[in-house]
């Protein structure tokens, strides 16, 4: 690493932007979800996470956060963990209902556990109101203090946790990558986001990780509550202010939604430190907004080797 003045920050002669990005608080839940095999629990967790990719016009922003052994689960199969967020525990809790009755009861052989504590104010009601569905078959059980609910399906039973804990967490973190060709951007986009994708606490709730469609805040039209980024479009350089370096062709984005200010920190660290081994990454930056969306900012600088979590 070498590094200059304050806007001329370098990573293996990649430039880093001098910038932050901004995070505003969440509302999140950890799912487990099982299966008698690996492959079905991916499949629910893929359903369950589908249209889950921003608050702006999902109900959650939703991914996988990690596969999970028979020896980390409840029941001792293979299973997925989960990561959902939504702005607060209401909307969090009708969305986590709806998914789990229509993308984890309808699929084959899946159960669905909480995966946090559950306490007296951070709890959202999940099996307790699936239950309904067993038309009056259903069947409560009781270990320690956790309740389960045994709901009749036809190839067996869907056994779901009565209640999830819920938890403070973070939504918005960002990184922006520029690429001298589209291939490059893509190709560095790809590796920060494969370099996280098994990391504790943290998920990238777009396709892949992966965002190409940048938006800021607000439109000229007044219906749309976000817009596209222009300044990170490369077909609009000359039209409007552009942050672009001149040779890039193509930005992606990373957005990361964590449980904690470490967890989105050692991620977006690793992250970057990934993106930057591509020889045409020109530039990764920052989405903000002055600090006047979200009270958590991630200076980049601060990602650099020997600063911060290694």
């Amino acid at each position: 690493m070498n590094a200059g003045s304050q806007q001329d920050l370098f990573l293996d002669n990649v430039r880093i932007a001098d910038t932050f990005a901004e995070a505003f608080p969440a509302t999140a839940t950890r799912l487990i979800v099982t299966a008698v095999s690996q492959r079905w629990a991916v499949i629910a967790a893929q359903v369950f996470c589908g249209n889950a990719t921003s608050v702006i016009a999902c109900d959650v922003e939703a991914a996988v956060e990690r596969t999970l052994a028979a020896s980390e689960t409840p029941d001792g199969r293979p299973g997925i963990s989960i990561l959902a967020f939504a702005f607060d525990r209401a909307a969090l809790e009708t969305a986590v209902q709806k998914r789990t009755g229509q993308c984890i009861l309808t699929c084959p052989s899946t159960a669905c556990f909480n995966g946090l504590p559950v306490t007296a104010d951070g709890q959202i009601t999940v099996g307790g109101s699936l239950r309904y569905f067993g038309d009056g078959y259903q069947q409560s059980k009781k270990l320690g203090k956790r309740r389960f609910w045994r709901i009749p399906v036809m190839d067996g039973e869907f056994v779901c946790e009565d209640k999830f804990g819920t938890a403070k967490g973070i939504a918005g973190g960002n990184l922006l990558i520029c690429g001298r060709t589209s291939a490059a951007a893509l190709l560095a986009a790809e590796r920060a986001a494969e370099a996280v994708a098994e990391f504790p606490d943290v998920i990238l709730p777009f396709p892949g990780g992966i965002v190409r469609s940048g938006s800021k805040v607000g439109s000229r039209y007044p219906a749309l509550r976000a817009s596209t980024n222009q300044a990170w479009c490369p077909g609009l350089r000359g039209l409007v202010d552009s942050e672009l370096p001149a040779d890039c062709q193509a930005t992606y984005e990373l957005v990361f939604d964590g449980l904690s200010e470490q967890a989105v920190t050692a991620a977006m660290k690793t992250a970057l430190q990934a993106a930057v081994t591509v020889p045409d990454c020109l530039l990764v930056s920052a989405g903000n907004y002055g600090g006047k969306l979200g009270r958590f900012h991630f200076h980049l600088k601060d990602l650099l080797p020997g600063i911060g979590p290694e």
